[in-house]
């Protein structure tokens, strides 16, 4: 038996085929929103289910909560063991959701959180788990597709009044390479020379006094910057990052 398909018994409703415990096998169950940019454009991370219900459709990864853990420690189990997502810069909490026929197995509440990933992270995916741009996503199963939405539209806030971006980029890029970041998450362009003015001000970024390899162009090559800080910080609590207009 696959072993994805052996692991299933740990998530809700697994398990009555075989002969295990009656759906849904735990009354609680965690999903991880996992964003990143990539290919300049903000992703979630999603696997396909191959078992009924929804057999075929693309579900965010997660899955029951054991009466012996917390709802953190049970995503990353299940991040860490299903699809190998281990570099999280950034998790937190973003929705529950307790409609009770949102399984059709049982009753089963559910709690997303939100999970960043930096760019240039290469978590070593299965075969059934891929990276969908969240404006193009395929059919999600269950509820999923809340979850995403709120994931999104949580992150493209938090850009505008916190230094966040500092879970989506690298170590140390350049300001073109954070700009190109920034706009991928918030879907919209971003000036890189605003972006770099408003980011020093608020003493989110400082330069690393390195350069990034030159190009085939030539020209001089372009200053190195990181994040001063790698946790979350409240910069502006009345900033907000909008999309050009006119």
């Amino acid at each position: 038996m696959p072993e994805r398909e052996r692991e299933l018994p740990a998530e809700t409703g697994a398990g009555m085929e075989s002969g295990g415990p009656p759906f849904p096998a735990y009354p609680h169950e965690v999903l991880s929103v996992v964003l990143s940019v990539r290919d300049d454009r903000l992703q979630v991370l999603l696997w396909q289910r191959r078992l009924p219900p929804a057999a075929g459709a693309w579900s965010l990864p997660g899955g029951g909560v054991p009466a012996d853990l917390r709802l953190r420690d049970a995503l990353g189990q299940h991040l860490a063991e299903k699809v190998d997502v281990r570099e999280i810069a950034w998790l937190e909490q973003v929705a529950t959701h307790s409609r009770v026929d949102r399984d059709p197995r049982g009753r089963v509440l559910a709690t997303g959180y939100l999970a960043l990933v930096p760019t240039g992270s290469e978590p070593d995916l299965p075969e059934d788990t891929r990276w969908f741009d969240v404006a193009a996503l395929p059919e999600t199963a269950f509820d999923h597709h809340y979850f995403i939405e709120a994931a999104v539209e949580r992150l493209r806030a938090k850009l505008s009044y916190t230094n966040i971006g500092f879970a989506l980029a690298p170590p140390e890029f350049t300001i073109a390479r954070l700009r190109g970041i920034i706009a991928a998450a918030l879907d919209h362009p971003v000036d890189p020379t605003n972006l770099h003015r408003v980011m020093t001000r608020r003493d989110m970024i400082e330069p690393t006094g390195a350069r990034a390899p030159s190009g085939n162009a030539g020209g001089r090559p372009a200053a190195l910057f990181r994040f001063r800080e790698r946790s979350l910080t409240v910069t502006d609590p009345f900033a907000v990052l909008k999309p050009p207009t006119g």
